[in-house]
């Protein structure tokens, strides 16, 4: 008899076309970005499809229906998915009339990066779903915010490195083909030109590395994730990003984590200290970057695990974006344990407007508190395993 089945899957490529671009040769050509091509990456991007497959089979159960809450056999508590609704609903009411999101201490691209970001995590169809036209201004202020001839996202490479992540994360996945008014760049060209901004900035850096500036000459941990995690999912979205640049940012951080797993911040080797967040940001682009095999991963895996009841000194919110993900990359079990934790937390510190408290202003907070729960969900595609 046949069996109907329903499932969420990403279809990575089911239509290729050829078109002229600068995409690495190895990626599928449905991949390249631009506004005369026909969008087959609609096929090959992360956007979820829900499919039917007929199966011949004997005996075969009646129809078994998954869930996109149910990708990996887990039901997302309630109290998750309100908590999550309500910090999203609290950010769709403070974007400005620009499409951005501001912030008082924050000036720059990455407070409207996190807010999007915050948005697609949440699995509404980013298209036609709840905060489709959120998204669409949030992305197209973006765009707005970066130079053609730098394509350098302000004010510095911290924002830049969340910009490009958020581009990464929603190129395949928004449909700029429809989108009216000022002659805007398509997304896969602006994620294009922020991989070449971040690559510009790390040839001049004696480290291989970034700091604020695009021009600086030392490097830091945490300025290096961000751009780091942006340049990963660029090249998992199809952009070229040569491996010898990847291969020195990772050198950089190997000689920033010493062998108990404590990750040092500025410079070269040396000034080790617990931080939960630095080492979460090397434990997490060392998976991403699918070096696992290092011994400086498992020592800041370790690390983590041995640490899961401790609380960030500071910046909370940013330590836990960062142990949420690295956690989950490297031992789900422990990062079940601690996320039940982390939901706790949260619940206390959301206040009625769905903001979330914290130290760095209500948009980040918020959609840093967000993205740490979004791992409930894994709709992002850098939160795949």
């Amino acid at each position: 008899m046949f069996k109907v089945t329903f499932s969420v899957c990403r279809i990575r490529c089911l239509l290729r076309t050829r078109s002229a671009g600068s995409v690495s040769s190895n990626q599928p050509d449905c991949r390249i970005g631009g506004n005369g091509f026909l969008r087959s990456r609609w096929w090959c991007g992360w956007g979820r499809c829900l499919f039917v497959s007929l199966c011949l089979c004997v005996g075969a159960n009646p129809v078994d229906a998954q869930l996109p809450g149910q990708r990996t056999g887990e039901v997302i508590p309630r109290d998750v998915r309100e908590m999550y609704d309500r910090g999203v609903r609290y950010l769709v009411q403070s974007q400005s009339d620009s499409g951005q999101w501001e912030s008082a201490s924050h000036q720059g691209a990455g407070g409207t990066a996190m807010a999007v970001m915050a948005m697609l995590a949440s699995g509404e169809d980013p298209n036609y779903g709840l905060y489709a036209g959120t998204i669409r201004r949030g992305l197209q202020a973006l765009l707005r915010m970066q130079p053609a001839d730098t394509g350098y996202f302000p004010t510095s490479m911290y924002h830049h490195g969340f910009a490009m992540l958020c581009l990464a994360e929603a190129y395949g996945a928004v449909d700029d083909r429809q989108w009216r008014g000022e002659e805007l760049r398509p997304l896969g060209q602006a994620l294009e030109l922020s991989v070449r901004a971040a690559l510009t900035a790390q040839a001049g850096n004696e480290f291989g590395a970034w700091r604020y500036s695009p021009t600086s000459k030392d490097a830091d941990t945490s300025v290096s994730g961000a751009v780091l995690m942006g340049l990963l999912a660029a090249r998992n979205a199809g952009i070229e990003v040569p491996d010898k640049d990847i291969d020195r940012a990772i050198a950089y951080f190997n000689s920033m984590t010493s062998d108990g797993g404590q990750v040092g911040y500025s410079g070269g080797m040396g000034g080790f200290g617990d931080s939960l967040a630095r080492s979460s940001i090397a434990c997490l682009v060392l998976a991403v970057a699918r070096r696992k095999d290092m011994p400086k991963y498992s020592a800041t895996l370790q690390y983590l695990v041995g640490n899961l009841e401790q609380q960030p000194r500071s910046w909370p919110e940013y330590a836990r974006y960062y142990q949420s993900q690295a956690l989950f990359q490297g031992d789900v079990d422990a990062w079940r344990r601690w996320n039940d934790r982390l939901i706790e937390q949260l619940k206390q510190v959301q206040l009625g407007d769905g903001r979330f408290k914290g130290q760095l202003g209500p948009v980040e907070d918020t959609s840093l508190s967000l993205l740490a729960l979004a791992l409930n969900f894994r709709f992002l595609p850098i939160y795949e395993r």
